[in-house]
């Protein structure tokens, strides 16, 4: 079995370790810090976390703040209610004049689980990739979620960094794995279908990949880590060797990932396509393994819907 480590927890360790190497690091959370992990840095950093408590819109007005003065603030909560309940903070304080902020939203998806649909989000990619200026990242594991975390904190600009709470299959080297913004990582190649997944879906299509190959079928798999700056490049190149994509991601078929390689494609290099993820509807309480198969985020969905876009290739 392959190892799991939830993508929050990977960002409280590379919390820890950054504030002993850069110190206008500061972290700012809002009064969840045991959940988002940033407990990790507040043990060994007090003097540098902020507990805004439940108060989202003045944790990001104190990350811009801050920022404003050369901190370099990472600004945490639950995705549901960084974006969602702090949208005009973010745009108007964070993104419109460029500032130094890191959004670090953890509990993304529908695996938030039994907590149910209010803290659920399927909409934040949606929220976040539409804004100017701000970069959106969306790590597939341990090892590149803290990968992104160092680079986010070199990075002069806004950037947000969607984490999950379910343990996450590794599928990154952890010793030799190198974060590259807004670059494509190709883990498998193949002929007949491009499956470009972000998130913990990245795992799930490796899975429909494999579960394919024994029909016969060389499935390409692409991991998008970065939402935006999309890499358009390695979209196009794959869906010409292919000639099919299917998307996979744990938030709403609008607006997120499946859009925005549609909009590629449609604009590139139009060709049959795919979307896996929820189909315009909310969440609803329930263990995470049971609301992945009941929204039809698991391998024999990736798998099924590959197979209907191959057939729609002339």
């Amino acid at each position: 079995m392959m190892k799991k480590i939830a993508t929050r927890d990977a960002y409280g360790r590379a919390l820890a370790q950054l504030g002993g190497e850069k110190a206008d690091v500061v972290v700012l959370d809002a009064d969840l810090a045991k959940s988002t992990k940033t407990i990790d840095f507040a043990k060994v950093y007090p003097d540098r976390f902020f507990d805004m408590g439940i108060a989202e819109q003045n944790l990001m007005g104190t990350a811009a703040g801050l920022a404003a003065v050369g901190k370099i603030p990472f600004a945490s909560t639950f995705a549901m209610f960084a974006t969602g309940r702090a949208f005009e903070q973010i745009r108007n304080s964070i993104a419109y004049p460029k500032l130094n902020v890191k959004i670090a939203a953890t509990h993304a998806g529908i695996t938030v689980g039994e907590d149910g649909a209010s803290h659920q989000t399927v909409e934040d990619i949606a929220l976040m990739r539409v804004l100017p200026n701000l970069t959106v990242i969306v790590p597939a594991d341990g090892p590149e979620t803290e990968g992104a975390i160092r680079w986010a904190a070199e990075h002069k600009g806004p950037v947000y960094i969607r984490l999950g709470r379910l343990g996450v299959p590794v599928i990154n080297d952890e010793a030799s794995y190198q974060f590259t913004p807004g670059k494509a990582v190709t883990l498998r190649q193949g002929k007949d279908v491009s499956l470009i997944a972000t998130g913990l879906m990245v795992s799930v299509a490796l899975e429909a990949a494999e579960a394919l190959a024994a029909e016969g079928i060389e499935a390409e798999v692409l991991n998008i880590h970065t939402i935006k700056p999309i890499d358009a490049e390695a979209i196009l190149d794959s869906a010409a060797r292919t000639g099919c994509v299917v998307t996979a991601e744990e938030h709403s078929v609008i607006g997120g990932l499946g859009s925005a390689v549609a909009e590629v494609l449609g604009e590139g290099q139009p060709v049959p396509m795919g979307r896996v993820g929820l189909k315009d509807t909310f969440g609803e309480s329930g263990k995470p393994d049971e609301l992945l198969k009941k929204y039809g985020l698991t391998a024999d969905a990736v798998a099924n819907a590959a197979r209907r876009a191959m057939a729609r290739k002339g």
